[in-house]
């Protein structure tokens, strides 16, 4: 009650972010339900789908930097306001889509901007600065928590859609849950108005975003960080872009993907949570690591074996407690490291490295696919990746002292 208590005042600000960021993560995470459809009425291969999702995260990771500069000059409200306007154009130029130029322009490049300017690093900067640092980790952990409950509505209704109607049905269902967006992240850009925090030390706020760039270019843990977060980015593209299209294969019911997308959100919520305390209380690149090697092992697990309906909704609900417990830890990491000023754009700069693992996992995926045949070698090279990424992670965290502050230069 003396958190709630104490964070009553900014609690439209989290939760304009939290709705903002359900609503978008929640619709981006359900497109593969509708790409064997899609591909069969425009005669699409797997492989031109997965390019545009592969664009859209590639958009996505290169332009977060820029948001979240922006976002520092501009405010936040224009930035998220604009990012959900994008994401409207984008879903009705998808659900139009005749051939690959409108699912690469309207599912691609549109909803990529959308997210630069709306998702979880833009978000958990609004929740970052609103809230006092002994609270930040666990508001960092409930905001990223809520990213997945979207997809508890996004999906099914999707699923549904899709079934009775066709895939612009689907689409045009998904364009009316994003129109909410624009509200939420009108409420959310509040965070413009308040005071900005005490610097910290090691805070980077009076320095230009230039000396910001190079500060966490030079810090090996950032570096260490951002490349494990490039495999991070390729196993979870790599899962929601080809699950339903692996189901397909082997035969199981359409609905099971929707379920299994359903559990991933379900599970994420707890998952974040957890994540979020934990980062309070141990080392949050610890965790990071920890987290790579789990879904590696889980991984490994699910698809060695056939599937079954029961084995489907345990790989989904333990992939999905280790779905977005990285947000709270890499925000956190970013802010411990460098201050919040700056926050957004140097999260941006890591987040970049998770897109282009993106790019990888969805077309790689796609074109091992179409060339072999199966999935066998894409789910083994993301277990492999995983599993070192994760133990460079951890073996770096504990052998490397935490940083020290990061201090400018005198003129």
């Amino acid at each position: 009650m003396t958190i709630l208590k104490e964070l009553r005042p900014v609690m439209p600000i989290l939760i304009g972010a939290s709705v903002m960021l359900s609503l978008g993560m929640g619709v981006r995470q359900s497109f593969g339900l509708v790409m064997p459809a899609l591909t069969r009425d425009i005669a699409l291969t797997v492989s031109d789908f997965a390019l545009a999702m592969s664009v859209q995260n590639l958009a996505w990771g290169f332009l977060q930097p820029v948001a979240g500069a922006l976002a520092v000059r501009l405010g936040f409200r224009p930035v998220m306001t604009t990012g959900a306007a994008f994401y409207v154009a984008g879903l009705a130029l998808f659900a139009r889509a005749d051939g690959l130029t409108g699912v690469m322009l309207g599912g691609g490049v549109l909803i990529g901007l959308a997210l630069a300017c709306t998702a979880s690093a833009i978000s958990l900067a609004v929740g970052a600065r609103s809230v006092p640092a002994r609270l930040r980790s666990v508001v960092l952990g409930a905001i990223t928590a809520t990213g997945s409950l979207g997809a508890l509505l996004s999906a099914p209704l999707g699923q549904m859609l899709t079934t009775e109607l066709g895939w612009r049905a689907g689409l045009l269902g998904f364009l009316a849950l994003v129109v909410f967006m624009l509200p939420a992240a009108w409420i959310a850009g509040r965070v413009d108005r308040l005071t900005p925090p005490t610097p910290a030390a090691g805070d980077i706020s009076a320095v230009s975003p230039r000396v910001a760039l190079l500060a966490a270019l030079r810090n090996p843990s950032f570096l260490v960080m951002t490349a494990a977060y490039f495999v991070c980015g390729m196993q979870l593209l790599f899962i929601t872009t080809h699950l339903p299209s692996y189901l397909a294969i082997c035969g199981m019911d359409p609905s099971l993907s929707a379920g299994a997308l359903g559990a991933i959100a379900l599970f994420n919520v707890f998952g974040s949570l957890f994540f979020g305390w934990a980062g309070g209380h141990w080392s949050k690149l610890g965790l990071l690591g920890g987290i790579y090697i789990a879904r590696s092992i889980v991984l490994a697990c699910y698809f060695v074996m056939p599937p079954t309906p029961a084995s489907t909704l345990v790989f989904a609900s333990a992939m999905g407690f280790l779905w977005l417990g990285v947000g709270p830890l890499v925000a956190g990491s970013v802010v411990e490291m460098f201050g919040l000023r700056w926050q957004a754009m140097i999260q941006g700069v890591a987040f970049m490295s998770h897109q282009v693992g993106s790019f990888v996992g969805a077309l790689g995926g796609g074109l091992l696919f179409d060339a072999l045949g199966s999935y066998d070698l894409a789910w083994r090279l993301g277990v492999g990746l995983g599993l070192a990424a994760g133990l460079v992670q951890v073996t770096f965290a504990l052998m490397r002292p935490p940083p020290a502050p990061f201090r400018p230069t005198p003129a």
